[in-house]
């Protein structure tokens, strides 16, 4: 199983086991990461499971699709790899991706 480490703003490291097929924000979610909200269930309709992929990562999640794009206009604090966690899948090539989660959601 891949493993992702999300961080907190204020540091703290969470290094957890991801499903593959599941999403970013699901496998946050089962985990109980704080600060990952996803409101809509991981349909698309919020930007409350937004993440800052890691440089190093970004080009092996992909960009934001349009319909992503639209969605981060509602996220704090966008940034050039800002992603919505629900929309990562997890797949073994992913394995150690790092995200770091926002203050705040939107």
């Amino acid at each position: 199983m891949p493993k992702i480490t999300y961080i907190e703003h204020n540091g703290t490291v969470h290094d957890v086991e991801g499903e593959v097929g599941s999403t970013v924000m699901e496998t946050a979610i089962r985990n109980a990461v704080p600060g990952i909200e996803a409101e809509c269930g991981g349909a698309l309709a919020c930007a409350t499971c937004h993440v800052y992929v890691r440089e190093d990562w970004f080009d092996k999640t992909g960009g934001p699709s349009e319909m992503e794009e639209d969605m981060l206009d509602f996220a704090y604090e966008v940034r050039p790899t800002s992603r919505l966690s629900c929309q990562i899948k997890v797949t073994d090539e992913l394995d150690g991706l790092i995200v770091d989660v926002p203050e705040r959601q939107g």
